[in-house]
């Protein structure tokens, strides 16, 4: 379950030293964030995950916008997070059970919304650059104390490379993508939620 956690609260690797990008450059910078998010429709990358506690995990990444997404855990690690484009499940691989939420009411909204702008119920608070990365980070616009997410972007090509996740309680989560793929193929498969003790069942019965 603290994987699934980690994964969503929806990178050992830290955010560089940065400096304010000034504000008259702010607003060019928000919208080549948003075009680009706004054109990621599929991707596939595969991750490192790292805890405050220093705690890591390593996985697959797969986008399927608007909607879907899933994070797929290496073994030994069964859990696994999938977003079907309604519900986000969250399936804890060692006590052998499964939670959902709605995802409008999860950090992966932001990123799943058809509607992706970077305004609205979502505030641009601060822009940073540093060590060749471009640093955006977004709170909610109604309660800003609740919890930032950063996106760090590579500058030469422009996409995304890393996400930070800070929650209100100040907790730390942070996720590095490696051989980012993007317009790719996916199979709907990715993105449907399928009990794992029931396939092990099938399996078992067949």
């Amino acid at each position: 379950m603290k994987h699934i956690l980690l994964a969503l609260a929806l990178i050992c690797l830290s955010f560089p030293t940065a400096a304010q990008t000034p504000a008259e450059n702010s607003a060019e910078i928000t919208a080549q964030v948003e075009t680009y998010l706004q054109g990621l429709k599929t991707a596939k990358a595969r991750f490192l995950q790292t805890a405050g506690d220093g705690s890591q995990a390593i996985g697959t990444f797969y986008l399927s916008r608007p909607g879907k997404l899933r994070f797929e855990y290496d073994p030994p690690v069964k859990d696994y997070v999938v977003a079907d484009g309604y519900f986000i499940y969250f399936y804890d691989g060692q006590l052998q059970e499964q939670s959902n939420a709605p995802i409008g009411q999860t950090m992966a909204d932001f990123l799943l919304r058809p509607d992706l702008r970077l305004k609205g119920d979502i505030k641009v608070s601060k822009i940073e650059h540093g060590n060749e990365l471009v640093l955006v980070s977004l709170v909610q616009a109604s309660d800003p104390a609740a919890g930032t997410l950063t996106l760090a972007f590579s500058e030469e090509p422009f996409a995304l490379k890393k996400w930070r996740v800070t929650d209100a309680q100040g907790a730390i989560t942070e996720v590095e993508l490696f051989q980012l793929q993007t317009g790719v193929n996916l199979p709907s498969s990715l993105f449907v939620y399928s009990d794992p003790k029931k396939l092990e069942g099938r399996r078992f019965n067949d």
